[in-house]
């Protein structure tokens, strides 16, 4: 019973989710200002009946309505900045053991002129 009520909600949501996607124009559909509103309308409806319903979030349904928002509004939509993420363990474990390998080298390389400088004077 659960269920089917909040299948039967969750529709309701997104059918309010595509009327305010009505208003936006296709220039509009990748400006987060613009967006954001119906987009967070989508979201909280599905997540507030799900508490209220005691149905648990996130679940399938209410995935398969954001995923369907993205395809439906949001696909042709690209990143101005690009996203940046962390290199691979391997390459980022060797830039932090590089540097540290040559601190006792570079010590050592000072030490070792700043007596070789003494032994000349």
């Amino acid at each position: 019973l659960t269920e089917r009520n909040y299948t039967a909600i969750t529709q309701k949501c997104w059918d309010y989710f595509v009327d305010l996607m009505r208003h936006v124009t296709t220039s509009e559909l990748c400006e987060w200002k613009v967006i954001s509103r119906p987009y967070s309308e989508l979201q909280d409806c599905l997540e507030d009946w799900a508490e209220r319903l005691n149905y648990g979030y996130p679940n399938a349904l209410a995935e398969q309505y954001i995923f369907q928002s993205h395809h439906r509004y949001f696909h042709n939509c690209t990143l101005e900045h690009p996203v940046y993420f962390d290199p691979p363990e391997d390459v980022l474990l060797a830039m932090i053991i590089a540097p540290i390998c040559l601190i006792p080298f570079l010590v050592t390389l000072v030490i070792w002129r700043s007596k070789d400088g003494k032994a000349q004077a």
